[in-house]
């Protein structure tokens, strides 16, 4: 039988676990948008984008949980547009929108550089980069560039984009969603690859340059585990409904 929680309660256990507080971010962890008071069926996704909102929608959600959600640091704030039509969603279906940005990258358990290493095959045994998001460590058998990007594709269902040397792989560095620039860190700690979503020009010449293997394996890929887990772990928590729903999105 399914349960109901109050969305202070969900909300409580989400900081606790999380601790947002430990995060300088980019925009407001937690609850963004109010909706009712009682949540039975949780929806969670990747981007508090238009499509997951009609989803969850259909499926009747009372809250929606996600990994990128509103009011960015430097957007506009008038709303309008795209941003009004999702708001007068949410607000027309009393849905709460709950979304936690860096400390659902950063957990080292449920969050998405460690959910990513262990999809690779890799043994976490340090932090670096920027707010120690990123993650590294000894893979567990060494491996050939391709047979990496051929790991990445059956885990994340998407070809990584390679470039840098294909070399034999024993230590690598993960840190997903837009951290390209961590490759400068990566290279500094003398690891022979780097992991994340997406690729900038230079980017590629640093990598050929300095002899680290670089995979841009999708921002929107890499960053499915997090939320996702973090929904699961509710659900066994509160006895609520979950419900993962991916918007293909090939960035």
């Amino acid at each position: 039988m399914t349960e109901t929680v109050d969305i202070r309660d969900l909300l409580e256990f989400c900081e606790q676990l999380l601790e947002p507080e430990n995060y300088r971010d980019y925009a407001p962890n937690g609850l963004q948008v109010e909706g009712r008071r009682e949540v039975r069926r949780l929806v969670t996704g990747v981007t508090a984008c238009q499509a997951l909102l009609d989803a969850a929608v259909e499926e009747g959600a009372d809250a929606v949980l996600v990994h990128h959600g509103y009011f960015w640091k430097n957007e506009p704030e008038v709303l309008t547009g795209m941003k009004r039509r999702r708001l007068a969603t949410l607000m027309a279906h009393d849905i709460n929108l709950v979304a936690y940005h860096l400390p659902l990258d950063g957990h080292d358990e449920i969050g998405n550089n460690a959910w990513l290493a262990r999809e690779l095959g890799v043994s976490v045994n340090a932090r670096f980069g920027h707010q120690s998001l990123a993650v590294s460590g000894d893979v567990d058998h060494p491996v050939s560039t391709a047979a990496m990007a051929d790991r990445i594709e059956k885990r994340l269902g998407r070809t990584p984009l390679v470039v840098g040397p294909h070399q034999e792989i024993r230590r690598m560095g993960i840190c997903t969603g837009g951290a390209q620039d961590m490759i400068a860190d990566a290279i500094e700690l003398g690891l022979d690859a780097f992991v994340s979503g997406e690729i900038s020009e230079r980017t590629t010449h640093m990598a050929r340059e300095a002899g680290v293997t670089y995979f841009a394996a999708g921002h929107h890929a890499t960053e499915t585990g997090g939320v996702r887990l973090l929904g699961e772990r509710l659900a066994e928590e509160f006895g609520i409904s979950h419900q993962f729903i991916d918007i293909d999105n090939p960035a």
